[in-house]
């Protein structure tokens, strides 16, 4: 039909109450929280934007699957319905669960990794970057030039400077082990990566012999972008792009948290034998034993049927529709966003926002911080709190300072996102008065999870 309204592809059969507080008891719960949001209790959360990993909502099929979980501990049948659901995305030869997605970065990386090496990719999101840095590497970000400026239109700004990593591979080839690229890419504002780029990333692995992994928790998502952004993929369908995606590379990560459209869970596929074994290994020592890899049989039924779903078009046409009609309401309104929208989150950039607010008094924090005071609303910080401290110890800027409001697979209506919109142009309107912070309290490494912070004066 050809209406405007991208109307949302279910019904609801089931609610859930959300508590509404006042300004005042939340200012209140922020201090307890030490002024992190990740310290809140959700109870005292409206709109949760803080993810959208594991926070999605799951359909009438995936609840009615779980009812047909084998929770036998070797062997069950619902790996194998999980291990073909995968195999037939990806056409990866080896499948290993875990129980989400940093639990797979962990065993690729410690299996493959030694001290000193480079791991290139677009850009690294937190727990790789970590995985990759406890290994004691370098994770190496390469996104092309236009993936650092906000406001400037491009279509495919997740992409890869193939020119950069030609240059990593003829220079420090001996010291990169594999390739990365992560879709879509989150720390670049869910931005999608071209087949063509990915196709580039392919004739560079194979010329320096490199295998080349993919961080695919949103793969669907990036496959609608290609679809609808790419000469010549828009006759074609969500799944058979996904499909060409994986066929480029070697292996991936997956959060099934993301688009396996689940509350938990993640899976390591890779062609390697060897790699494979090991890995394989690793996850006995670590998760468990190969066919459940610390996950129910019921999760892994959750997972097969949540990645049939997400590659269905009018499921993809209306998560991606959500997310853009956010960002168009927020730029009509003057409010500083990456654009064009991502597929899984807005991005408020916070630098041009709050310039009064230098970098090291974190405008990221201070932005999110103030849009749950003034409306309970909780997105998180992407910028030099998440990524600025370096593995020596010293803090250098990120190259932007976002708030990411993520989300929630099927979850909020139109209606909350409409108040999502008039949260953020409220806060805009007040933004001389907003200042930043101090760490107060700050541990080793993911600091923004655990970190406390101080109001500035």
């Amino acid at each position: 039909m050809n209406f405007r309204t991208i109307i949302e592809p279910f019904r609801i059969k089931s609610v859930e109450a959300i508590a509404f507080t006042t300004r005042e008891e939340r200012a209140e719960a922020l201090r307890a929280a030490g002024s992190n949001l990740f310290r809140l209790p959700a109870a005292a959360v409206l709109i949760d934007l803080l993810t959208d990993s594991g926070t999605g909502a799951m359909s009438a099929a995936q609840w009615g699957a779980l009812m047909q979980g084998d929770e036998s501990y070797a062997g069950s049948r619902s790996f194998y319905r999980f291990e073909a659901a995968v195999r037939d995305l990806t056409g990866f030869k080896h499948v290993i669960p875990t129980h989400q997605g940093r639990a797979a970065e962990h065993i690729l990386f410690h299996t493959v990794l030694r001290p000193g090496q480079i791991v290139p990719s677009n850009n690294h999101f937190d727990t790789t970057r970590a995985n990759i840095e406890a290994e004691g590497c370098e994770a190496r970000d390469l996104v092309i030039p236009e993936g650092r400026v906000p406001a400037l239109i491009h279509p495919f700004k997740g992409n890869v400077d193939l020119g950069a990593l030609e240059r990593t591979l003829a220079e420090a080839g001996d010291r990169v082990p594999l390739v990365m690229a992560t879709i879509t890419n989150n720390s670049g504002g869910g931005q999608p990566v071209s087949l063509e780029n990915l196709r580039g990333i392919r004739v560079l692995c194979d010329r320096y012999h490199k295998p080349l992994f993919l961080d695919a928790c949103r793969f669907a998502e990036n496959a609608y972008f290609v679809k609808m952004r790419e000469p010549g993929q828009g006759s074609r369908t969500p799944k058979a792009i996904a499909q060409e995606t994986f066929s480029l590379a070697d292996g991936c990560t997956m959060s099934a948290k993301k688009d396996g459209l689940a509350n938990i869970g993640g899976f390591l596929a890779l062609n390697d034998d060897r790699w494979a074994e090991e890995a394989r290994n690793l996850l006995i020592l670590t998760e468990g034993f190969p066919t459940y890899g610390g996950l129910a049989g019921y999760d892994l039924e959750a997972i097969a049927r949540g990645l049939e779903e997400v590659v269905e078009e009018p499921y993809l046409r209306y998560r991606i529709r959500s997310i853009e009609y956010l960002g168009d309401k927020l730029t009509a309104a003057g409010v500083p966003t990456i654009r064009p929208a991502g597929g899984h989150a807005i991005y408020l950039d916070a630098k041009a926002l709050l310039p009064h607010i230098a970098t090291l008094e974190y405008p990221g924090v201070a932005l999110a911080n103030a849009l749950y005071v003034e409306a309970g609303i909780r997105g998180v910080e992407i910028g030099t709190l998440m990524f600025g401290r370096q593995p020596d110890g010293t803090e250098v800027p990120a190259p932007m300072e976002l708030v990411r409001l993520a989300i929630p697979r099927r979850v909020y209506t139109q209606s909350h996102i409409d108040y999502v919109a008039e949260g953020v142009i409220e806060v805009a309107r007040k933004k001389d008065s907003i200042r930043g912070y101090r760490i107060a309290t700050s541990p080793a490494v993911l600091r923004h999870f655990t970190a406390t912070f101080e109001p500035l004066p």
